[in-house]
């Protein structure tokens, strides 16, 4: 496989873009603590037919680091202007964790440009059907990211600065129920997240969720999600964002991954392609699909 990097200007930021392949465009968003090499062990099986467009978040990875521009709304926006600079008119969007949120709203906003739609592991904002999952409140770090702090960083740099790899290396355990993950991909983990201004950038995402999740109260307030759409879970998020988008999305198939951590393409790579490949498949070769949850 080979993959190019390329500094692409989009929404008026500098986004490093990982390109590989030919072929109908697929667009996959990472979430924390990845940049696009999260898909390092999916590429080359997404390559063989499409062409794949990774690219690290703003804030993330070798992206320019913004002042705003952290909540779902405006990281829908960046990913419609990737997909306009790079030249694609349609595009089947991938999400994972910080990712799904943009991919869903871009999604919601432009079904003409987005084919298909995959989301994991994560929740759609507030919307109902995640009850169970928050029974005992949403995970910790999410309000410790949140916490504004009294300077001009945030409590979580201020304590995390310094200790970036032992941080990074907790939710890389954790996310693979201890499996770990290939060292080369650890490495370029905890070199993008540490720094008190990387660690503000990656910190922004949680700060901005209320303005993300008023976002998506709008949309689904006035729309449905039409575009024909996937919901992967594994483990912690399982079928609750399965359960979100059940009431509100036309066409979704639902699937959750058993033993596998939340970060399903380094943890479980071939049980996700075995997912994508069908479900991304042109129409005329791809095989009829039930819509309903499954478990793999």
């Amino acid at each position: 496989m080979s993959v190019a990097l390329r500094q692409v200007k989009a929404n008026g930021v500098e986004l490093n873009v990982a390109l590989a392949g030919e072929g109908p465009a697929v667009l996959l968003l990472h979430g924390f603590p990845h940049t696009w090499q999260l898909w390092t062990h999916v590429l080359d099986g997404l390559a063989g037919r499409y062409r794949v467009i990774a690219p690290d978040l703003r804030g993330c990875g070798a992206s320019a680091r913004t002042a705003d521009g952290y909540d779902a709304g405006t990281l829908a926006a960046d990913a419609e202007a990737l997909l306009d600079a790079l030249g694609e008119t349609s595009a089947a969007v991938v999400g994972i964790d910080a990712g799904t949120p943009p991919a869903f709203l871009l999604a919601m906003r432009r079904p003409d440009l987005v084919r298909r739609l995959v989301v994991m592991e994560s929740l759609v904002g507030r919307l109902p059907g995640a009850e169970e999952f928050l029974a005992h409140g949403a995970p910790w770090w999410f309000g410790f990211h949140a916490e504004p702090g009294l300077a001009e960083s945030g409590l979580a740099e201020s304590v995390l600065t310094g200790h970036e790899d032992r941080y990074i290396d907790w939710f890389l355990d954790a996310g693979t129920l201890g499996q770990g993950v290939d060292p080369a991909v650890r490495d370029a983990f905890v070199h993008a997240y540490t720094g008190t201004e990387a660690l503000r950038c990656a910190f922004s995402y949680y700060r901005a969720l209320p303005e993300s999740s008023r976002q998506i109260q709008e949309a689904v307030r006035t729309a449905r999600l039409t575009v024909p759409t996937m919901a992967i879970g594994a483990h912690p998020v399982g079928s609750a964002l399965e359960r979100q988008l059940r009431p509100l999305t036309d066409d979704l198939i639902g699937h959750v991954i058993e033993n596998c951590g939340h970060i399903i393409p380094l943890h479980r790579p071939d049980r996700l392609l075995g997912l994508l490949e069908p479900f991304l498949a042109p129409a005329g070769s791809r095989g009829q699909l039930q819509h309903h949850g499954r478990r793999q």
